[in-house]
C-alpha cells in the first residue's frame, strides 16, 4: 500500500512537487523507472491540428529541397550505410521517420508565430510566403548541423578494414550536411533582407561556437564542468555576453549556455526574424526571440528527462538531470572523470541510479515548467488568437 501511495503522488510527469528533496531513495531501480516513465501523449494529432492552422504541412519530408536530384543522389549513398551503427544513420532516421521527440517542430512554431500577428501592409500574402521560407531554412540549418555532428573521429593509426564504413559514413555526413546548409543559406539570401540575414547569421555563429564550448572527449562529445558553488543562476540569452568560465560547473547556468549555443538561439532568432519580416516593432521582435529561446529550453529539458528515464540507452552527460545531480552530489563527478577520453566508458546504469537518488529529476521538471510558463507569457504579449492557443498546446503536450 505504501508503494501505491508513493506512485500516485508522482503520477503527473511534469507538475513539479513543492518539496525539492528526493523521496525516491528507498525505492528499487525498477520502481523508480516505472514511476518516472512519461505517459503516452497524442503528439502527432496536435502536430496535424497545428498544420491545419498554418495551412501547410511542415514536416521535413515536405521541404522542397528533398525533391532535388542532388538530395536524391545523396540518399542513394546513404542507403549503403543501412545496418551500420554510424551516427549519421540515427540522425537520418529521426528526420525521415519523424521522431518529433528528438527533432522538435521548430518550423511549425515559427509559422504559428507568424500567423499570430497582423501584418501592417497590404502585401501580407507575399510576407507570409517569406516567413514560410524562413521556417524551412531554419529547419534545414538545424538538421544540417545535427548531421555534421554525426561525424565519427577515426584516428589514422586505428584505421583498418573494420573502420571503412565509418570513414564512408563521415563522407556522406559531410556532403549531406553541407548540401542542407548551402541550400538554406541560398534561401536566406533569396529573402533579400539584410536585417534578417544578420539575425539568422548570429545563430549560425552560435552553432559553430557550441562545438568548442567546454571540455570534449575524443569523439567531441561534451563533458560537464567540475561542480562549483552557485550564488546566482541568472543568465542572458545574448550569447556575446556568455563567458565559459562564468558558467561551467554551475548547473543551470552551464545547461542554459550549452543549450542556447547548441541550437536554441537558432529557434529564437528564427522567431525574431519572422517578426522582422512581418514588419513588427522592435519590442515584438524581442518578445519573439525570448519566446523562441524559452520554448526551445522547455522542450530540451523535457526531452532530456524522457531520455534519462528510458530503460536503456546512453544519455548526454551535460543534460539537465546530470548537471543537477552533480550539484547535489559532487562526488558523482569521479565517475565522469574516469571516462574523460571516451564518454562511452561511463557506467550509465550506475550513474542513472545515483542521479535518481538526488533531487535532479524534481529540479529538471521545475526547469521545464519554468521555461514553459515564460514562453507562454511572452507569446501572450505578442497575440491572442488560434495560433497562440495552438502554440500553447504544443508546449504542454511535449
Amino acid at each position: 500500500m505504501a508503494y501505491v501511495s508513493r506512485a500516485l503522488r508522482r503520477a503527473s510527469p511534469f507538475l513539479f512537487q513543492k518539496r525539492l528533496e528526493s523521496t525516491m531513495a528507498s525505492l528499487t531501480k525498477d520502481e523508480i523507472l516505472i514511476l518516472l516513465r512519461p505517459p503516452y501523449t497524442n503528439w502527432s494529432h496536435i502536430i496535424r491540428e497545428a498544420e491545419k492552422v498554418v495551412g501547410y504541412p511542415t514536416s521535413f519530408m515536405n521541404l522542397r529541397c528533398l525533391l532535388s536530384d542532388e538530395f536524391a543522389n545523396l540518399a542513394l549513398y546513404l542507403r549503403k550505410l543501412v545496418g551500420s551503427n554510424h551516427l549519421v544513420m540515427k540522425t537520418a532516421k529521426n528526420v525521415l521517420y519523424g521522431d518529433s521527440k528528438n527533432l522538435q517542430p521548430w518550423g511549425l512554431v515559427i509559422l504559428l508565430l507568424s500567423k499570430s500577428v497582423k501584418t501592417p501592409t497590404l502585401n501580407s500574402k507575399a510576407i507570409y510566403e517569406q516567413q514560410r521560407q524562413l521556417a524551412e531554412l531554419t529547419e534545414m540549418m538545424r538538421t544540417g548541423h545535427l548531421i555534421h555532428r554525426g561525424i565519427v573521429n577515426v584516428p589514422f593509426a586505428k584505421r583498418s578494414k573494420s573502420t571503412e564504413s565509418d570513414i564512408f559514413g563521415n563522407k556522406i555526413a559531410i556532403l549531406l550536411g553541407d548540401y542542407l546548409l548551402v541550400t538554406a543559406n541560398s534561401m536566406l539570401a533569396g529573402l533579400k533582407n539584410a536585417d534578417v540575414l544578420y539575425v539568422v547569421s548570429t545563430a549560425l555563429k552560435d552553432l559553430s561556437e557550441s562545438e568548442f564550448f567546454g571540455e570534449r572527449d575524443e569523439q567531441n562529445m561534451p563533458i560537464p564542468g567540475k561542480p562549483k558553488v552557485v550564488n546566482d543562476d541568472n543568465i542572458t540569452f545574448e550569447t556575446n555576453c556568455i563567458e565559459a568560465n562564468d558558467v561551467l560547473g554551475k548547473s543551470r547556468k552551464e545547461w542554459t549556455a550549452r543549450t542556447v549555443f547548441n541550437g536554441v538561439s537558432l529557434l529564437g532568432r528564427g522567431c525574431q526574424a519572422s517578426m522582422l519580416l512581418g514588419k513588427q516593432n522592435r519590442e515584438t521582435q524581442n518578445f519573439a526571440y525570448q519566446f523562441g529561446c524559452h520554448v526551445g529550453l522547455a522542450w530540451q529539458a523535457a526531452a532530456e528527462l524522457q531520455k534519462l528515464t528510458d530503460n536503456k540507452g546512453q544519455f548526454c552527460l551535460t543534460s539537465a538531470p546530470v548537471l543537477y545531480a552533480l550539484e547535489g552530489n559532487p562526488d558523482l563527478y569521479k565517475i565522469i572523470e574516469q571516462a574523460r577520453n571516451d564518454v562511452k566508458d561511463v557506467d550509465y546504469e550506475d550513474l542513472k541510479f545515483n542521479i535518481l537518488k538526488t533531487d535532479a529529476v524534481d529540479k529538471t521538471k521545475m526547469l521545464y515548467e519554468d521555461h514553459a510558463k515564460k514562453a507562454m507569457a511572452y507569446i501572450d504579449n505578442i497575440g491572442q488568437n488560434e495560433s497562440v492557443d495552438m502554440i500553447k498546446k504544443l508546449i504542454n503536450t511535449f
